[in-house]
């Protein structure tokens, strides 16, 4: 006979529903934690000419956020950018440019939160995605006051490892590990491409895949 935990006095106990075995074809059940494409919105944040060979791990940097603008426009993700004083700083630099797509919305911005940009908040809103997949720079200023205020908003927000930075490793790795313990999850430009996709027989599978080999 099969024994039953003990029941804690004054405590009800918890019924779980059963679980239904998953059919072929079923969609895959969602953490709160993954990805998903249709609650997606990517944010990119102040990737401008100023800094260019400023950075830490710049290469790095750019061939990620580049595959993350690229895998958007594959799967409909939608897009926004943000430039920090373009007037100094200048604009989104040229290789990230390119291959932002052309319904993207841009916000200049003197503020350091992204938040702080005129209509951006209210557009966020409009696009009703409540997962901000965020990359850019730099990871203790500008991307740190953005993803707080978003996390502040109710919003999951991940950010990708690979498409951060900032001009010194130090402050990389500590506004790094601030985001993580504020609440935000941490993913890379490969992570959030496949979570996206969730299945081998998605139609894009192909495309996303060859961003990555």
């Amino acid at each position: 006979m099969e024994r039953q935990p003990a029941a804690c006095p004054g405590v009800a106990p918890t019924l779980r529903p059963p679980v239904e075995p998953l059919r072929e074809g079923d969609a895959l059940p969602t953490s709160g934690r993954l990805l998903d494409r249709a609650r997606s919105a990517l944010l990119v944040i102040d990737l401008q000419e100023s800094y260019r060979g400023k950075l830490h791990g710049e290469e790095r940097l750019v061939a990620a956020s580049q595959r993350m603008l690229q895998a958007a426009a594959l799967l409909g993700v939608p897009v926004v950018v943000t430039e920090q004083y373009p007037k100094g700083l200048g604009a989104t630099r040229e290789e990230i440019a390119a291959h932002v797509p052309a319904a993207a919305r841009r916000f200049e911005k003197t503020s350091f939160s992204a938040l702080g940009a005129p209509g951006l908040r209210e557009h966020l809103a409009e696009l009703g995605r409540d997962q901000v997949v965020v990359v850019g720079i730099e990871t203790h200023v500008c991307v740190s006051q953005t993803v707080h205020e978003l996390l502040a908003s109710g919003r999951a927000v991940h950010v990708v490892r690979d498409a951060i930075g900032a001009r010194f490793a130090l402050d990389d790795e500590t506004g790094f590990a601030k985001l993580v313990g504020s609440g935000a999850v941490p993913s890379t430009s490969e992570c959030a491409l496949f979570e996206w996709l969730r299945d081998a027989r998605a139609p894009e599978f192909k495309a996303i895949h060859r961003l990555v080999v």
